[in-house]
């Protein structure tokens, strides 16, 4: 009835609902954001400047107490210290190693830059597990670790090793990037002028990558600053900020100090982010329409030495990842060495956590699914139609928000709001629904801009002429858009569940025991010293994240043959 009604409508009167319908399809992408982000961070700020219950002091007052406390300053320190030792470790390493796959002639660089990845398919916990193993009271390389002048595992050393882990990828896919886009004609000119290599390094390669240095600078800090489960496994009487929240939150139920706590994690967050927005406006274009790409040339000795050099990153990467999935078979560490299945029977069918495994799959397909979804029609309506001009920066702006703020912060934000009695959505508390809710926001940013960046590069005649034709344009979302980004979409909904497979620190405060998942099992079973399970538990998920990586690989694959045979060049 309603497509006859359409179609007997004249044709600028189907233009005109067909605009109205965008927008308001863009305004529910503005009320997405508002429910899911901007009013959850709004109630941590109103908590944390509440006055306490029977106190005199006014919300200030006791904001600027707590800011004030030893134990909050000493967290606060810690957190910082971390987070810059981590930097100033993993940045140099990430970059020699960028530099070796981007500069340098050494063999097998697909298969190097492979194994780099494997920390992105597992929680963060997993690094942490795996160095109790090495050098835990019952690690194999104890000794070695006491030899060099370290106390314990368990404290700063145990957390700067295992995020120097965790944080490796990420760095790395940055500083790829930045040393990718190089133009051979500079190098050639500092040939003809003989000029040595180390000065054209100083003077060339570093100039041009030293945006994505301070990007990747920033990101490291960031991810160490925010992270809980490291922390909350090796950290041991080393508090930091991220574990300050959920002692005060789960243990106290101090949810007023908590919520300070947590502005003030969110603070370092959003002024790296900060930062970064300005270094990323000031960037310069590297790659003019004129320039040459940069080859490589083959140099025997530097070429040995590169792969030498990532062949001992590679092998530390490696024997972290592996002792994680030897310790998960070992029947009982360190007496019985003899492979079984104890503790993966002991997770999944002593402990029922199968249940939380299928919790973390149904989590994370539904964020795949609804996530890509929603950021895919919400980048089409901001990039792509026209109208509500003054909405758009808005939504520019909340997109990007999502990418500064803390997982941790995030999920308290959604107790204060999604549990308050007065709210007509308190029904989705403690909900599967609202844990994709939240993984999806969390994520929101990276599929937003990954989804920009396909649409940026697609004609905007297609719309033109559509709207000339008076075709609606959700005819040419779907007949030459979507068609067209499906390679673009695939990417992202693999970032999405991924990302919804291993996170942590984004639903630690929002499930129930009916929607428990595998990572946060693992925090569980580790807590309870069934360290063997908890190790179980993190390699299924890596796994598990490895079988769907090779499946949307295959998927993509096909998508290439069925919708992209435009992008092969005619014989």
């Amino acid at each position: 009835m309603v497509a006859a009604v359409w179609k007997a409508a004249p044709p600028k009167q189907q233009a005109q609902w067909a605009d109205r319908l965008a927008n308001l399809a863009l305004l529910g992408t503005v009320a997405l954001l508002c429910i899911g982000l901007l009013a959850p961070l709004l109630l941590i700020l109103s908590k944390a400047l509440d006055a306490p219950e029977g106190g005199q002091a006014s919300g200030l007052d006791a904001f600027a107490a707590y800011l004030a406390s030893p134990a909050l300053l000493q967290s606060l320190g810690h957190s910082v210290q971390v987070s810059v030792l981590v930097t100033l470790i993993v940045v140099p390493l990430a970059f020699a190693f960028a530099y070796a796959l981007t500069r340098s002639c050494m063999p097998a660089k697909p298969l190097f830059r492979a194994i780099t990845l494997l920390p992105l398919l597992a929680p963060s916990l997993l690094s942490a597990i795996s160095l109790i193993y090495w050098f835990g009271n019952q690690g194999i390389a104890k000794e070695l670790w006491l030899g060099l002048g370290f106390s314990g595992i368990y404290g700063a050393s145990g957390i700067v090793l295992a995020e120097c882990f965790a944080t490796f990828p990420h760095v790395l896919m940055i500083l790829v990037t930045a040393l990718s886009l190089a133009d051979a004609r500079l190098y050639e000119a500092a040939d003809a002028l003989g000029t040595r290599t180390l000065r054209k390094f100083f003077t060339i390669t570093l100039p041009g990558a030293k945006y994505g240095l301070i990007s990747a600078a920033l990101v490291c800090f960031t991810l160490v600053i925010t992270d809980f489960g490291i922390p909350k496994v090796v950290g041991g009487n080393f508090n930091v900020l991220a574990t300050d929240v959920f002692k005060l939150v789960i243990g106290q139920q101090d949810f007023q100090r908590g919520a300070v706590v947590a502005l003030l994690l969110l603070t370092p967050a959003a002024l790296t982010f900060g930062i970064d927005y300005l270094v990323q406006r000031k960037q310069t274009a590297m790659l003019t329409a004129r320039a040459v790409p940069l080859v490589p040339r083959r140099a025997p000795r530097f070429d040995a030495a590169m792969t030498v050099y990532c062949m001992l990153i590679v092998a530390s990467m490696l024997a972290m990842f592996f002792m994680a999935v030897f310790a998960s078979f070992a029947t009982l560490w360190p007496y019985n060495l003899k492979p079984s299945f104890v503790h993966y029977v002991s997770g999944l069918v002593d402990a029922e956590l199968g249940d939380a495994m299928l919790n973390s799959l149904k989590l994370s397909a539904c964020t795949a699914v609804i996530g890509t979804a929603v950021v895919f029609v919400g980048a089409y309506l901001l990039e792509k139609t026209r109208g509500l001009d003054w909405v758009r920066p808005v939504i520019r702006l909340m997109a990007m928000l999502p990418m500064a703020v803390p997982g941790l912060v995030l999920g308290l934000g959604y107790i204060f709001f999604f549990n308050a009695p007065a709210n007509p959505l308190n029904f989705l508390y403690r909900t599967m629904a609202l844990m994709v809710l939240c993984t999806i926001v969390h994520f929101y940013t990276t599929g937003h801009l990954t989804v920009v960046t396909a649409l940026k590069a697609i004609d905007a005649e297609f719309e033109a002429v559509s709207a000339s034709l008076k075709v609606p344009f959700y005819k040419t979302l779907w007949r030459v858009t979507l068609p067209i980004c499906l390679p673009t979409l695939l990417d992202v909904s693999r970032y999405f569940f991924i990302n919804a497979m291993t996170t942590i620190s984004a639903v630690v405060f929002l499930y129930s025991p009916d929607t428990k998942l595998a990572a946060v099992a693992i925090l569980n079973l580790d807590e309870a010293g069934d360290t063997g399970p908890a190790a179980a538990m993190a390699v299924l998920i890596a796994a598990t994240s490895a079988v769907v990586t090779l499946l949307y690989m295959a998927l993509g694959k096909w998508i290439d043959r069925r919708t992209q045979a435009w992008r092969v060049p005619a014989r």
